[in-house]
């Protein structure tokens, strides 16, 4: 299997989410600077107690997990499909 290309490289984990606690009582989720789900009362607080037990990847899946946008376990299959091969 070859190295991905120059410009794929980065962080493995990175999913592109970022959080933004405003008082503890509200939390904004953002993915590529837009606001994506805002955590309020009860589950900001859940959320912000669940942020700083994980590193840096558990937090992005952390944060996929609460905006519903998480992988769903066929992404394997999905890459060997011969639809998204590259034709090189």
């Amino acid at each position: 299997m070859q190295p991905p290309p120059a410009a794929l490289t980065g962080p493995i984990d990175d999913l592109g989410f970022s959080f933004h606690a405003r008082g503890g009582a509200e939390v904004r989720i953002l993915r590529g600077g837009k606001v994506v789900t805002v955590l309020r009362d009860r589950r900001a607080l859940e959320f912000l107690d669940e942020m700083a037990g994980l590193d840096f990847g558990g937090q992005q899946q952390a944060m996929a997990r609460a905006t519903g946008n998480y992988k769903r376990g066929n992404e394997s299959a999905a890459r060997n499909h011969p639809r998204n091969k590259s034709s090189q």
